[in-house]
This record gives C-alpha cells, sequence and structure tokens, in this order.
C-alpha cells in the first residue's frame, strides 16, 4: 500500500497548525505518544554549535516561536515566581531547591549563577524538542538535549542533538493530507516577466488571475525570449508564453511501534491539482543531445503540520521551469494545455524498507502545431519539488508535462479538426514525465538510514496527439 497504518484509526490528528503552533517536548522513559505540550520557545539556535537558548514563553507575551518544555521532574519555578517565605530552608549555592520529595539535581540541570536574576524554566538531558520555525532555526528544530549549559539571556542555554520523530510521536499513529497555503509561498522570480496570482481562505487573493484562480491554488505566469544555445547546430530563437497553476499539498502518516524502535509504517510525500498551458513560437534551437532548461522561479514554503501535539515542520521547495529540445532546423508554432494531479513520495515498512510512490494522471486539451522543415522538437513546462522534515531533504520529484513534434517537409497540422495544409509527414505527441528520488534524510522518521539515494523509478506515459501523411 502506498500509506501506512491501513485499516486502523489514527490516534492522533494532521492538521494545518495554528498560527503560534506550541512546541511539544518528551522526556525519557515515558511510552505511548511520549510529546506533551509546552510554554516554552526556543529564542534563539545556532546551526553550527547547535546550542539553543530555551525560554518561557506564555500564550499572549512574546514571540508565537514554540519551543521545548521541560521534563516532568526538572521543572523550576518560572521568573517571577514568589521566592520563598521566610525561614525557609535555603538552597546550596549554584543550585536551585528540589521540590518536595524529589531527588537532588544531577549536574546535567541547568542553575542560576550567582547574582542572576530568578532561575528560568529548565530542561533536562533526554528532553527531545520539536519547535515550529524559531529564530535561527527558521526550518523548524527537533533536537535531543545532551548539555545543560547555564542561564542565559533570560533562557536556558542547551546543548542539542538531531532527534527523530520517533521519540516524540512514540507508539501513536497519525495520517493526513494538508493543503499548503498558497500565500506562504515566498517566490523567487528568475525572469523578469514573470506574474504570480494565488487565492485563499477568506476571498484572500492576489495577481493579475487572483480572481479566477481556484481556492487553494498557486499560478505562475511567464513569458520569455528563448536564447540560442551555445553550439547549437543552427542560429535560432524563439519565444515561450505559458502559465503554471499548482495546488500543492502534503502527505504524511506515521505508525508507531512504541519505545524507542524505528516505527512500524511511515510516509512523506507531496502530491496535488496541476494545471499548465504554454506556447512556443519561433525558431527554437538546443545543444545537441542536451535540452535548453530555463528555470523562471523559485518558491519555498515551510507549513507546519500539527500532529497531536506535535508541531511537524514540512520544507517545501519548487522550481518552476521551461525546456526546449530541437535540432535547431526546425520553425515551430506550437501549444499544449495540461490538466491533472501528480503524486510521489516514499512509504516505509519494516519488511521492504523505504520504497518509492510516484503517479500522475494528466489529460491534454486539443493543441495546435506546425513545424516547418523536417526536424523535431520537445517542449515541457514543468516543476521540481523537494519535500522534507526540519530543514533535511526527503523526497525530489521532477514533473514535466511535455509536448513533442515530430515533421518532414512543410506543415502546418491540428488536433481540433481543422483542415491541415501543405505536404509531408507528421506527428505530435502529449506526454509527461515524472522523477525523483528518496533522500537518505527520511530516517528524521526514526527508520533505518537509508545508505544510498533510492530512485522514485521513471514514470512516462505519452499520446499521440495528431499525425498523418500531407499532400500539398
Amino acid at each position: 500500500t502506498d500509506r501506512p497504518a491501513a485499516g486502523t484509526e489514527p490516534s492522533l490528528t494532521v492538521a494545518a497548525a495554528p498560527g503560534a503552533a506550541a512546541t511539544a517536548t518528551a522526556s525519557p522513559g515515558r511510552s505511548g505518544p511520549r510529546a506533551h505540550r509546552s510554554t516554552l520557545a526556543v529564542d534563539s539556535y545556532d546551526s553550527h554549535t547547535r546550542r539553543a537558548v530555551i525560554a518561557d514563553k506564555p500564550a499572549g507575551r512574546g514571540s508565537s516561536a514554540p519551543s521545548a518544555a521541560p521534563s516532568q521532574s526538572s521543572a523550576a519555578p518560572s521568573p517571577g515566581s514568589a521566592a520563598p517565605s521566610p525561614g525557609s530552608a535555603a538552597p546550596s549555592p549554584g543550585s536551585a531547591a528540589p521540590s518536595p520529595g524529589s531527588a537532588a539535581p544531577s549536574p546535567e540541570h541547568s542553575a542560576p549563577p550567582p547574582g542572576s536574576s530568578a532561575a528560568p524554566h529548565r530542561t533536562a538531558v533526554g528532553d527531545v524538542i520539536a519547535s515550529a520555525p524559531a529564530p535561527g532555526a527558521p526550518h523548524g528544530l527537533l533536537a535531543r538535549v545532551t548539555k545543560v549549559i547555564g542561564a542565559k539571556d533570560g533562557g536556558t542555554e542547551v546543548q542539542t542533538e538531531p532527534a527523530t520523530l520517533n521519540a516524540v510521536l512514540g507508539d501513536g499513529t497519525a495520517k493526513g493530507d494538508v493543503p499548503v497555503d498558497p500565500s506562504s509561498f515566498a517566490v523567487d522570480k528568475l525572469l523578469p516577466d514573470v506574474k504570480v496570482s494565488w487565492s485563499s481562505r477568506g476571498d484572500a487573493h492576489a495577481g493579475p488571475e487572483g480572481a479566477t484562480v481556484p481556492l487553494g491554488s498557486l499560478r505562475l505566469d511567464v513569458g520569455a525570449e528563448v536564447p540560442t544555445a551555445t553550439d547549437a547546430p543552427a542560429s535560432a530563437t524563439a519565444s515561450v508564453h505559458g502559465f503554471v497553476q499548482i495546488a500543492p499539498q502534503v502527505d504524511f502518516a506515521y505508525g508507531g511501534t512504541g519505545g524507542d524502535a524505528p516505527p512500524g509504517s511511515a510516509y512523506l510525500g507531496v502530491s496535488g491539482d496541476w494545471t499548465s498551458g504554454w506556447s512556443v513560437k519561433g525558431r527554437a534551437a538546443a545543444a545537441t543531445g542536451t535540452p535548453l532548461r530555463i528555470p523562471f522561479a523559485k518558491l519555498h514554503a515551510d507549513p507546519v503540520l500539527q500532529v497531536g501535539p506535535v508541531p511537524v515542520v514540512v520544507n517545501l521547495d519548487l522550481t518552476c521551469y521551461f525546456q526546449i529540445s530541437a535540432d535547431g532546423r526546425v520553425t515551430v508554432d506550437v501549444a499544449q494545455s495540461l490538466k491533472g494531479d501528480f503524486k510521489a513520495g516514499g512509504t516505509f515498512g519494516l519488511a521492504r524498507g523505504w520504497t518509492p510512490v510516484s503517479s500522475s494522471d494528466m489529460t491534454s486539451t486539443p493543441v495546435r502545431a506546425s513545424v516547418s522543415t523536417a526536424g523535431s522538437v520537445r517542449t515541457a513546462l514543468g516543476a521540481e519539488a523537494a519535500v522534507g522534515l526540519y530543514g533535511s531533504v526527503g523526497v525530489t520529484a521532477d514533473l514535466a508535462p511535455y509536448l513533442r513534434g515530430e515533421a518532414s517537409g512543410t506543415i502546418t497540422a491540428a488536433s481540433d479538426g481543422s483542415a491541415p495544409k501543405a505536404a509531408g509527414t507528421w506527428d505530435v505527441y502529449g506526454g509527461v514525465d515524472l522523477s525523483g528520488t528518496l533522500r537518505l534524510q527520511l530516517s528524521v522518521f526514526g527508520t533505518p538510514v537509508v545508505r544510498r539515494s533510492i530512485p522514485l523509478g521513471a514514470l512516462h506515459r505519452e499520446w499521440r496527439l495528431a499525425g498523418g501523411k500531407l499532400s500539398a
């Protein structure tokens, strides 16, 4: 199956996290779904040293970036809490007084230095932090505390190491598909004539096509001159105009087995609805044997999934491009429109390990194609996607709907029923390629490390749109 936990009722809900997603933390020795929510926050994180400062951020006070909670046995009075009553036992120098009945604090617990303000909340060695994006950790943070250093900047400084999801999700199960809000994407336009439109919840929309874009969709329109490729067999230029419209969603699933054991199942992928239309006109050329690929926009978003109490940060990157491959001798006037959906990801099971999942169902509208002089041309308007967790790439995918034409002689043909003109033989095909890779960083689930990248496998579909023998 493509998804784990089939036939079982998920015990943890999967949904888009609220704007101020709470942090979760897990403490050693707990069973079941280990994590619990916390009002603490990651005030800062240094990715080079892997040190974090944890501070108290109650609701409605300060940053919305979530943080880790301390273990049950290591909680200390929050800043500003009441001082000990007169005559009460004073703590030993440099240490906090233990709560009644608790064990004396171990050296791993933080303690405020002499002369510092009231002790901040503390965290303990072994605690696992799951945080939404925070200062210094723009892609979220999933880390285990290895050392408590001490008080700093009104919080507690800790040394961390990377952790895995099974440490916070435990033996819980979860499965869900969460749409990515199109307004959350940061767009880097790589060509001057790129227009961005989107439509989101609450009748919010932006861009020249925002009022007509379907809810939850992001659209990019592009128009550009295609330069002559280096070492092309003939001097040639062409213009490209088109659009890509996508409604992406993140697919996530987890089936825990308890303890520190790897999960019994897991899934991570990206899917969505796809619509595109483009035209190429002029003399197209590319270096012999090498398609000319021109990226026109890069997009990035860090949607946060709320998996039970745990904020799971997904990192999604999209690079939209157009591509032309031709023999440099043909003059073309081609147009293509496609609509459908796609899915790419990886699924994990104890028996088979990580295996790829990829599918695409596209339909094409009638296309007009004009090819002059013997030769061939192939054009594509596609997108590369990379999806990962907490800053590590787990799955990459390249979706490339294309149009391919071959001709001898001079022809003008159409698949919409209009009469062709001129003479020669011709064929026009539509198609879609979907390829990608599973990467070792998927071990963030707590599964065994993938020692090599695993190809998704090339999914290739092609259909004949028009063709035949023509006479003048």
